[in-house]
């Protein structure tokens, strides 16, 4: 087996992790008006030093800023495109988990302008990153495109604005594209579109939902493979590209389930992207028969390790899940990770610092004994 000296790693992660205590104490002080700005960011930075070394330190080949400075992992990066704003309604998505179930609530989000690129988002934050690491390679995850749709539909979109869905997609690209520009240009060699709509929509209930609001669920995810490719149509040739597909993470609850076999087959012969990040960390996630439509050259990172519970699984069940994987698709195209990030939101799932880490720790060494890296 041999190593990978290009993004997906044989040992990889999502990105969001859990926020130290001190940062926590920070948010809720500059929140309530006692502490400035600058010594928020001040804190930050600390942090992101601290966890960068951190990842580092267990043997991972990608960082990233563990998404310190966001309380989501996407509407922080939606609310900065030009022409897209926080509604005055506010959206509820209910996620379940074992006990039973919870519910996300935040601001919706409204299209009632043009959407353009004002200044790239997160450069800051990237290059802060950037200048952080020494052997890892920085990671910038962001939403994908789809995001700006999936939460609101045709209905959060201002028909005085767009009366034709098309323009809506051509401008939104556009956009990303200037995006993914910009972060090249900044030295982003590692992008990551994560997605949640691409994976939910291989619910049943998400597309009964979708359809109800009057979308077309069943070739939705065709519009947005289109979309992703269009806004990716011009990046440079250093930039690797992933995606990552969940059923939701909030608090360690999800918000949908079923296999990716709905979406399998246009998912991995038409998205073009260097790898997918798959959710496959218990029964929700279907088997990995969906994983025969991975085409040569494409590189699928199984998220076999939960990070929704801190019991930390054995190296015999992940390798032998790794070959129930390699009937569907050569081992050489697959890599390892947790299946989702740690805190996608800033309340971070229900598992210790100690528990992300040897979790991480137990997927270097896996990937270590599998593949030789």
């Amino acid at each position: 087996m041999s190593a990978r000296v290009r993004p997906p790693f044989r040992a990889d992660h999502v990105g969001s992790l859990l926020r130290p205590p001190q940062l926590l104490t920070a948010r809720a002080d500059f929140a309530a008006g006692r502490i400035p700005a600058e010594e928020l960011r001040a804190v930050e930075d600390d942090a992101i030093r601290t966890v960068v070394r951190e990842q580092e330190n267990v043997g991972l080949r990608s960082a990233t800023d563990g998404e310190f400075r966001r309380t989501s992992w996407h509407m922080d990066f939606i609310y900065q495109l030009g022409g897209v704003h926080r509604a005055d309604e506010q959206l509820t998505v209910k996620f379940r988990n074992a006990e039973g179930g919870i519910e996300f609530t935040s601001a919706a989000l409204r299209v009632d302008g043009k959407v353009t690129l004002p200044s790239p988002i997160f450069a800051d934050a990237f290059t802060f990153l950037k200048d952080q690491v020494g052997s890892a390679t920085p990671k910038l995850t962001i939403p994908s495109p789809s995001m700006v749709h999936y939460r609101g539909g045709r209905a959060a979109i201002d028909e005085s604005i767009y009366p034709d869905l098309d323009e809506f997609w051509a401008d939104l690209s556009a956009a990303y594209a200037a995006q993914v520009r910009a972060i090249a240009d900044l030295g982003c060699t590692y992008l990551q579109l994560d997605d949640t709509s691409l994976a939910y929509l291989n619910d049943p209930a998400q597309r009964e939902f979708m359809a109800s609001q009057g979308g077309d669920a069943e070739h939705q995810h065709e519009r947005y493979i289109a979309q992703i490719n269009t806004a990716l149509a011009g990046r440079p040739e250093g930039l690797a590209v992933t995606t990552h597909m969940c059923r939701g993470n909030f608090r360690s609850s999800w918000a949908a389930e079923g296999g990716y076999d709905f979406v399998a087959e246009a998912l991995f012969t038409q998205l073009d992207v260097d790898g997918f990040f798959l959710e496959y960390d218990d029964e929700r996630s279907g088997d990995f028969s969906p994983l025969r439509f991975v085409p040569p050259g494409k590189q699928v990172v199984l998220g076999l390790v939960t990070t929704k519970r801190g019991a930390l699984e054995s190296k015999e069940t992940l390798k032998r899940r790794l070959e129930e994987a390699s009937k569907y698709v050569d081992l050489e195209q697959v890599c390892l990770s947790p299946q989702c990030g740690f805190s996608s939101t800033v309340e971070g799932n229900a598992l210790t610092a100690e528990e992300q880490w040897a979790k991480l720790r137990l997927i270097v060494e896996v990937a270590e004994e599998v593949w030789g890296v």
